[in-house]
């Protein structure tokens, strides 16, 4: 079981949110409007969490290992969003997210292979971990960079908590497990953003509820996401560089075996698919068979 030592670690690790954070070294100045409505709607990401959590809880019910350690996600994600509203409670009361708003990015999400959606997280937090970064870099407005820097370390150790469990699920699943995770990292490494960020909360995950069927869909601004990458922290291609290259070598370990480009991890991903289906056929036996 990998959740109680998991406990200990992020335990360890856990920060203060009142003696943690810099609240003193404010600076008005140092805050304009735009950014201030920036940290509003990563706020109402961060809440996401609540949905996805039912997910992971709903989708994982024969692990209870991996429920638990839900309890540890769950918690440090929604103190992400509890902190960006403190900051603006404090200083930009004006911006503070609704609960009408909070509640909108709940919705129930359309099960998904489990595998998958693990991966799929997994790749999530090493992005958001550099988005984060990122964001930290442009602001200047001290006590918002200090809250940045502290919420993309928790990315990464999430993205490390996330990567033990897919060693376990290859250990467990073997051949199905490893298809998944590069059927899923194909798509989360592509290093060129197509017409949306790759990233969990603007995928599309209630086909009933399309269009509004992202998390992102459902922000007071849904088209926020993209500005803010493109035009404010400017997560430019040099930055989508070093995602992929993050992706890649933490598959290149798992998979033990190396991929310098996604095209090599497709190729691999191709492989995987195609000895899956031999596997398959083989223990269906001859057709007829009694």
């Amino acid at each position: 079981m990998l959740y109680p030592e998991l406990f200990r670690q992020l335990e360890s690790v856990r920060w203060d949110m009142e003696r943690d954070i810099p609240w003193s070294q404010f600076d008005a100045a140092a805050l304009s409007d735009e950014q201030a409505a920036t940290i509003k709607m990563n706020a109402i990401t961060e809440w996401a969490a609540l949905p996805a959590t039912e997910m992971f809880l709903r989708d994982n019910r024969n692990d209870s290992d991996f429920s638990a350690f839900m309890s540890i996600w769950f918690f440090e994600e929604q103190k992400h969003a509890l902190v960006l509203i403190e900051y603006l409670r404090r200083f930009r009361p004006d911006m503070v997210p609704t609960e009408e708003e909070l509640h909108a990015v709940r919705f129930e999400f359309d099960p998904a292979p489990a595998l998958e959606t693990l991966m799929l997280h997994f790749c999530g937090e090493i992005r958001l971990n550099h988005w984060y970064r990122r964001a930290a870099q442009w602001h200047t407005e001290p006590v918002i960079k200090a809250i940045y820097t502290t919420l993309s370390q928790d990315e990464a150790r999430h993205g490390g908590a996330y990567l033990k469990y897919m060693k376990r699920a290859i250990s467990n699943f073997g051949l199905e497990a490893k298809a998944a995770f590069a059927k899923v990292g194909v798509l989360m490494g592509s290093a060129r953003r197509t017409a949306q960020a790759l990233h969990p909360t603007n995928l599309h995950v209630n086909k009933a509820m399309f269009p509004k069927d992202t998390v992102q869909s459902r922000l007071p601004n849904p088209q926020w996401l993209d500005h803010w990458l493109d035009h404010q922290i400017r997560f430019d291609a040099a930055w989508e560089g070093k995602v992929v290259e993050r992706i890649l070598h933490n598959l290149s370990l798992l998979m033990e075996r190396s991929f310098a480009t996604v095209q090599d991890l497709n190729k691999y991903r191709k492989e995987l698919a195609a000895e899956l289906q031999r596997e398959i056929s083989a223990s269906a036996g001859p057709r007829g068979a009694a």
